[in-house]
């Protein structure tokens, strides 16, 4: 294990004896809010500091055992324990190395996810359909509930523009690093010569807000409109003015929801989509400000990074970012998207890993 890996586990294991030593005080015990910080901070030090601890053993278990091979009647069993114990001394520091990483408050949080046609005419807004289908089978098949915030068909299929709500544990973790260009290559179903046609999609993964912490928002700064329903819904909803668009005037930003039932529910829906759209946009800004000075692997997630290609004649799929291919594009346009963002998490672990390196 690296020696600044070393000094950073030390010093949790002193931060353990600490806020036990302030966990027993009475005056912290009385001041409820800083009682319930602390325990919140011993709960994440504690599970560090427990598998440093185990570090520790093994590695005296190691060098304990690597003394037994001069002893003939123990080298077998001491060559058992040497191979033991390196594998779980492995195991233990990625796990370490992982728990060290900084944390994004957001990860666990539900998301929005819109999905808008790019170049390419209707074979787009057929691409936007298909990657809607991904995203709700992946979705789907993890337990996550998906809503539809808000629609906009096209003609011949698809969507012009769609927004889901995907509510589950740890959704804006998985999906976070969707939102940019995805490219497709393919034969369009209208295409009569069978050529090869390149048509395009932007995705935007957008963490929703806490309400303790969403921006607050101006009524003054705020223009709502109310309309009928373009999307399927049933009678009701065909026939009542409940859809809700809400623009944000300072920015021009608009959010819409027409998916519930009430005028009111998706007022409030689509407020919250509009809050998430403006912290995106904060979030955007302060990323593209720091691509200024370091370009990150994943990148900024911005709408203009072409982020991925779905190439259907190979068989393919190519994240750019990280130069993963792989040949099975059919199983992943079913929603099995895990190898993927197995890959793109591993590729923030390390661009973390090589910062905090760097700053230890």
């Amino acid at each position: 294990m690296k020696p600044f890996l070393r000094d950073q586990l030390q010093r949790y294991a002193a931060r353990l004896g600490e806020l036990d030593f302030l966990l027993s005080r009475p005056d912290i015990m009385a001041d409820m809010a800083q009682f319930l910080k602390l325990s919140r901070e011993h709960t994440d030090v504690a599970a560090i500091a427990g598998r440093w601890a185990r570090f520790g053993q093994r590695e005296a278990d190691l060098a304990a055992a690597r003394e037994l091979l001069q002893d003939a009647d123990m080298a077998e069993l001491a060559r058992e324990e040497i191979a033991a114990a390196e594998a779980e001394l492995a195991e233990l520091e990625a796990e370490l190395q992982r728990m060290l990483l900084p944390k994004d408050p957001d990860d666990a949080r539900n998301a929005f996810l819109e999905i808008r046609a790019g170049t390419g005419g209707d074979e787009s807004a057929l691409f936007a359909g298909d990657l809607a289908r991904l995203y709700t089978r992946y979705a789907t098949g993890r337990g996550w509930r998906v809503e539809v915030m808000s629609e906009s068909p096209a003609e011949l299929g698809g969507y012009k523009e769609l927004v889901l709500r995907i509510a589950g544990d740890g959704v804006y973790n998985a999906l976070r690093f969707e939102s940019g260009g995805h490219r497709v290559q393919r034969v369009p179903a209208t295409e009569t010569q069978g050529r090869i046609h390149t048509s395009a999609a932007t995705v935007a993964v957008m963490p929703e807000p806490d309400e303790a912490e969403a921006i607050t928002l101006n009524p003054a700064d705020l223009r709502i409109d109310t309309f009928r329903a373009s999307g399927a819904g049933g009678q009701h909803i065909n026939k009542t003015d409940s859809a809700v668009r809400v623009v944000h005037l300072p920015t021009g930003i608009v959010a819409e929801c027409q998916d519930g039932r009430s005028q009111h529910a998706n007022k409030a829906q689509a407020l919250r989509v509009l809050q998430a759209r403006l912290q995106e946009k904060e979030r955007s800004e302060r990323a593209a400000k720091e691509a200024a000075t370091r370009k990150g692997l994943i990148g900024s997630g911005d709408r203009s990074d072409r982020i991925r290609t779905y190439n259907f004649p190979q068989g393919r799929l190519t994240d750019h970012r990280i130069n993963l291919t792989l040949y099975k594009l059919a199983l992943v346009m079913e929603g099995d998207l895990q190898d993927v963002v197995d890959a793109l998490r591993a590729a923030r672990e390390a661009e973390l890993m090589a910062e905090l390196e760097v700053r230890a």
